[in-house]
């Protein structure tokens, strides 16, 4: 995607920068189940001020941006969570109409705190669901727990993602973990079809262009939009169209309910991820045949 692609492009100056360090990938144990009477991860609102205003809980990983996410009925026994975008996945670019469901995974990412530095190294054990088709995420089980992670990392908590559509005109956070940097961004509507190269993504979330302050560069794919509202996490950063060309790779392209279509250089796109709590079951796994489920499924 044009937010991916444009990494290989930077990579070069990349070298040097603490953001861009490449990582290393190792196979990770499975940590315990989580016990049943576990309390809900707390939802400290000040520290949740303090994450919203850096780059606390995100995630550099080697290619892309990732956060430390959990649902807003996760509990502090449960194991934690990585979201990041479908064409961040390990293994390339996923097909139109590809969906993963519990793939294994080593993936790790370097975990930041609100400066942006590195207090923890996590490790992915399972691909809970990835996809680049309808949206485009892909989320990863770490092997180890909410709580362990916090004991760990000097009390960082996940990032709450919201359970609610995002709100048009809502102030944004894009906290990129691989640059260090934070976008500052408002919405400014919602796509019913989006269309990049083989991909097509629904209701994408258009970010108010221009605004100098929310130019998204390569390696800020998978970052986390921020609502700066509610603090918790309504979508995921993802493409841009760099060239002004119409429905190319690196040049998404909105296809109106006529036909027609409407593509700026320069425009900038996220996607939904309040579609995970529609397919939530009572122990927070996945079921994609859950009635109401907005998953696109295998």
């Amino acid at each position: 995607m044009s937010v991916l692609s444009r990494t290989t492009r930077l990579l070069a100056a990349a070298c040097t920068a603490a953001a861009a360090t490449a990582l290393t990938v190792s196979a990770a144990a499975a940590a315990p189940a989580p016990a049943a009477t576990a309390a809900p991860v707390s939802s400290n609102k000040v520290v949740q001020q303090l994450q919203a205003a850096g780059l606390a809980s995100t995630i550099a990983l080697s290619n892309c941006s990732a956060s430390l996410v959990r649902y807003p009925s996760s509990l502090d026994s449960d194991r934690a969570m990585m979201l990041t975008n479908g064409h961040c996945y390990e293994g390339g670019f996923l097909a139109a109409g590809q969906v993963l469901v519990n793939r294994a995974s080593s993936r790790t990412g370097k975990l930041l705190n609100a400066n942006g530095t590195t207090v923890a190294t996590v490790k992915a054990d399972l691909v809970l669901y990835a996809t680049m088709t309808g949206t485009d995420v892909t989320l990863y089980r770490l092997n180890r727990t909410f709580a362990q992670i916090r004991s760990t990392s000097g009390g960082l908590n996940a990032l709450t993602i919201s359970s609610s559509h995002p709100v048009d005109g809502s102030a944004i956070s894009i906290p990129s973990s691989y640059w260090k940097t934070t976008y500052s961004c408002a919405i400014n509507g919602f796509v019913g079809t989006l269309r990049e190269s083989s991909w097509t993504w629904h209701d994408s979330i258009r970010y108010l262009y221009p605004n100098s302050t929310c130019q998204t560069i390569g390696g800020t794919s998978g970052s986390p939009i921020v609502d700066n509202a509610t603090l918790q996490i309504t979508g995921i950063n993802n493409t841009s169209n760099e060239q002004g060309q119409a429905c190319t790779l690196n040049n998404p392209c909105e296809v109106n309910p006529d036909g027609s279509l409407t593509y700026t250089q320069g425009q900038n796109y996220g996607q939904q991820t309040y579609w995970f709590t529609t397919c939530l079951t009572s122990t927070n796994a996945i079921d994609l045949n859950k009635t109401g489920c907005l998953l696109t499924k295998p």
